[in-house]
């Protein structure tokens, strides 16, 4: 079966690029152009025909990769024409007519990498996530990972395992032959050294799915405090309506932005206060919701409404900016006078907490604003650590590999290790399934499926 499809996206553009990939790609070059193949590797202009008329599609280049030095492994073209929908719609409607030819499925073409072993999981995975990476800091990521370090880790993690299993395996199997004394320690060293290995890669503070994901900022308080007018400063648009009218966010609004590289997703709640309205007070629990599941959150305070105890009091200075708004109000006395003693019954959390008195009419202090915010993501990215954890299906790989090590490690006695050896298995398989070097097949659909059609 050959497969194509459009590569280079929808949508007019100056080029477009058809790949191609499958046994009778070849076939299917020689009869849109009516000639032989060109050189591998080598841009070649062809004219391209609708199969078995002389009627002209496009003039374009064409691109020959015979496998298995290609990037299916398989033989494999692209053609290059103009960008309108006519040409690419007259090249698919040929390309169709040809026996054994059929559209591409989204990821087809690096699923077949990976089957045809070019590729590993993560290196599929990463290449995804290049595709869609809309920050500076997704696209170190992705090319991190598309550089093999973390694969490597987790290959040699793998093989360190395998060996502790072969000696299991032989103290089982030939307990009576002369094997060297210092075996059983070597086993519990061996894998002491791969359990505190994961157990630091799990330990990373989610870095890497932030990263890919996006920072979860929830912007929280009482009414009328100006959530959604900062809201709509921060994305430079008007995402949310701003209204005196209190309750008039009832439900989450939510941004994509991209605050100094970084990805972040920014929540407008409702405002938090007791309410009948049953519509309002289902806003109210979302915002709550929201809050939780937030990586920051920014409270937003109105001066004559300070006292604003459901979000500060799990706060602390690592997950929380106050903002107190609305500084242009005249209330007497300068602002911020006695917020800090109000603030302060609240406990040892809020002692280094970011306090910032802001203006968001009047634009005064919003800068401030931002690099707070921005200080809290650069925190909140560092990694020093090779490995990335960039999904939850690596994470839970990871976790079910530690709990079998666990397992296997409780075991004190030989006589032990017998039942133990299938723990060390699946600790085993549960890494390969990681980087691919078992069989995957569950999981391939789930993986691919978030390509393009025609990657």
């Amino acid at each position: 079966m050959t497969i194509y499809a459009l590569s280079s996206g929808p949508g007019i553009s100056g080029v477009a690029v058809i790949r191609l990939s499958g046994q009778d790609t070849s076939k299917a070059i020689q009869l849109l152009t009516g000639k032989e193949l060109p050189k591998p590797r080598v841009a070649t202009l062809r004219k391209i025909n609708k199969i078995n008329t002389s009627e002209l599609i496009d003039e374009g280049l064409i691109l020959w990769f015979p496998g298995p030095e290609s990037y299916t492994g398989e033989d494999m073209a692209e053609i290059q024409v103009h960008g309108s929908k006519a040409v690419v719609d007259a090249l698919h409607s040929s390309l169709s007519d040809i026996e054994n030819c059929r559209l591409a499925e989204p990821g087809e073409f690096t699923k077949l990498a990976f089957q045809n072993g070019k590729i590993n999981l993560l290196k599929a995975e990463s290449i995804a996530d290049l595709i869609s990476s809309e920050t500076e800091i997704q696209r170190q990521q992705a090319i991190k990972i598309m550089n093999g370090k973390s694969a490597d880790q987790f290959n040699f993690l793998r093989e360190k395992l395998l060996k502790i299993l072969s000696h299991v395996e032989a103290k089982i199997d030939f307990p009576d032959e002369d094997l060297p004394n210092n075996i059983l320690d070597e086993i519990k060293n061996s894998s002491d050294e791969v359990i505190n290995k994961i157990k630091k890669i799990l330990n990373d503070q989610k870095v890497g799915e932030r990263i890919r994901e996006g920072f979860k900022i929830a912007i929280v308080g009482p009414t009328n405090a100006g959530k959604s007018s900062l809201m709509n400063y921060l994305s430079n648009r008007d995402v949310a309506i701003v209204s005196e009218i209190a309750g008039t966010t009832r439900d989450v609004i939510e941004t994509h932005l991209n605050i100094n590289g970084y990805p972040v997703i920014i929540s407008d709640t409702a405002g938090i206060r007791d309410s009948k309205d049953e519509i309002e007070k289902k806003g109210i629990k979302l915002a709550l919701q929201k809050a939780e599941e937030s990586d920051l959150k920014i409270v937003v305070l109105h001066p004559e409404n300070l006292d604003f105890k459901p979000f500060l009091e799990d706060s602390n200075s690592e997950n929380t900016i106050v903002v107190l708004n609305k500084s242009d109000i005249k209330l007497g006395k300068p602002p911020g006078i006695g917020n800090y003693f109000r603030f302060n019954h609240l406990g040892k959390n809020l002692k280094d907490i970011n306090i910032i008195h802001t203006s968001i009419k009047e634009e005064e202090n919003l800068v401030d604003l931002i690099n707070a915010i921005k200080e809290k993501l650069k925190n909140k990215f560092i990694s020093s650590d090779d490995i990335l954890i960039t999904r939850e299906r690596h994470r839970q790989h990871l976790q079910q590999c530690l709990d079998h090590l666990n397992n296997f490690n409780q075991k004190k006695e030989i006589e032990d290790y017998d039942k133990a050896a299938e723990d060390l298995r699946l600790a085993t398989r549960h890494l390969g399934m990681i980087v691919g070097k078992v069989d995957v097949e569950e999981i391939l659909g789930s993986i691919f499926n978030d390509f393009c059609i025609g990657k």
